[in-house]
Order: structure tokens, then sequence, then C-alpha cells
């Protein structure tokens, strides 16, 4: 199994999760492969509904430079790390809920610059990708409460800001990502806890200029409950939209900005992927 079909399988079976792993993964691929176009196939198709995948191939069929492009990302990654660690004060609750390795890598920041807060975390069903967050946290010190997933009013009543990642962001500036975000900031909302997502700006998607609809991927009953009774129907997304109105901020390389300004400065940086 060469190194783009080994990718893909494990993209495929959530061994390699969240949406800049999965683009980081695909460019180390990608740079590797001998069929450049086959391979960006084959990638693109691991996870179709994927943005920030779909984007740095484009990117990387389009100018060729996969070592600048990972490059890019880990100074574009320090940037937010340092944007985002200023939000986080001394003798904060941060809540978050599942797994986003930019949310993380700005917690550990603000921990390395001095200072203490705790974290509260969503375990996040059926994947437990809040287990994930606890424990990289706790391994560098940073105190840490699990939460079950219907106890995420508990979690964020006497937070004092949401934090979370996305999976993608559309035109309108409505955010995607893991199950129950909307949810929770709703009850952020109702507890006037601010809501900041914490993305690279390659995360929105192209597509949704032109009237495409952001697909919201479903996967497999047998996640939720191997062998239900009959007549039992499972219903199992894995994303879900917020409404630009309950955020707060978005904080990228860009900057902390609103939604909707956001978009407009995407268009800007970007123009090459919506031509």
């Amino acid at each position: 199994m060469d190194i783009v079909d080994k990718t893909v399988k494990e993209i495929k079976e959530s061994k390699i999760q969240g949406a800049e792993n999965i683009a980081r993964a695909a460019i180390v691929a990608w740079s590797k492969a001998k069929d450049k176009k086959k391979a960006s196939e084959k990638l693109v198709k691991a996870r179709p509904t994927e943005p920030m995948l779909r984007n740095v191939l484009k990117y990387l069929e389009r100018f060729g430079d996969a070592e600048g492009l990972l490059k890019k990302l880990d100074e574009d990654r320090k940037k937010i790390e340092e944007i985002g660690s200023k939000k986080i004060q001394d003798g904060f609750i941060v809540y978050t809920h599942c797994h986003s390795s930019t949310v993380t890598s700005i917690l550990k920041r603000a921990w390395k610059d001095g200072k203490k807060f705790e974290v509260h975390v969503t375990e996040t069903r059926p994947f437990f990708q809040g287990r994930i967050t606890a424990k990289e946290l706790a391994t560098e010190g940073i105190p840490v409460k699990i939460f079950v997933d219907s106890a995420a009013r508990l979690a964020l009543k006497k937070a004092n800001i949401m934090l979370i990642g996305c999976d993608a962001i559309t035109a309108e500036g409505i955010v995607i990502n893991k199950i129950g975000s909307e949810l929770f900031a709703e009850v952020a909302n109702r507890y006037d806890v601010p809501v900041y997502v914490a993305t690279h700006s390659l995360k929105f998607d192209p597509l949704t200029f032109f009237g495409f609809e952001v697909e919201i991927e479903k996967r497999a009953i047998k996640e939720v409950w191997d062998r239900p009774p009959r007549g039992v129907k499972i219903s199992n997304y894995v994303f879900e939209k917020i409404n630009p109105k309950l955020i707060t901020g978005i904080i990228s390389e860009l900057g902390v900005l609103k939604p909707e300004t956001f978009i407009q400065e995407v268009k800007k940086v970007y123009r090459w992927l919506i031509e």
C-alpha cells in the first residue's frame, strides 16, 4: 500500500482526525506521490465534505509547493496561538467541545505564558473526542474536568469563554462543527458566555459562494448502537451548523473577526479559490 492509499484509509477510518490534521496528511501524501492528479482525486474522496482538504489540494494543483504550504500552516498556527491565547485570562474557566488541535494549541500557549485557568470539556459521543482533549491538556498540567454531553449546561454556566474549533465556514458565515456545537453555543448565549471559533481561514468553503449547500455528514448507525432493536431508527449526524449570530468572533491567522467580516477577508485573500 502506497502512502496515498494508506492516508486515504486512515482518514476514512478516523485514525487521522481533525480538518487540519487531515489536510496536513494529504499534503505530505501528495508530495510523495508520483501521479499527482490521481493522488488528488483519491485524497479528496477520502473526505469530500472537508473544505480544508479540498482547498489545500487545489493549492497544490495550482502552485505545487507542498513544503511551502506546510511551512505557511506552521507559521499561521503560531499566529493563531498568539492571537487566541490573548482571549484566555487568569482564573478563567474555558469550555470546549470535541477535539480541535487549534483550540488545544491556544490553551497550551496560554498556559506556557503563565496564565492559570481550568478547562471544561464535554466527552463528545459516540467517539469520545473530548477525552482526547482532556488527556492532551492534562499532560501539559492544565486542570481539566470532563462532562457527559447532556451536562453541557453545568460545564458552561460558570465558564468565562466557549472556545471551539470548526470543520467548515460557509459564505454566509455559518460555522460547521461537531454535533452539539450549536446547542452548546445557544446555552453559552443564555449565560452571556462569549463564543469564539478557532480555525485556519482555509476552512472556509468556496463552493458555498456559488450556491452549493454544505453536506452534513452522517456516519454508521453501529457507532451509536451496534444492534438496535427492530423498529428503532438511529440518527448519527457528525456535524451541525452554528448560526453566526451566536458567534462572538472567529479567531484565525487573519485576526479576531465577526463572521461576516471574516468572509469579506477570505474573499480578498483567496481570490484564486473562488474564481
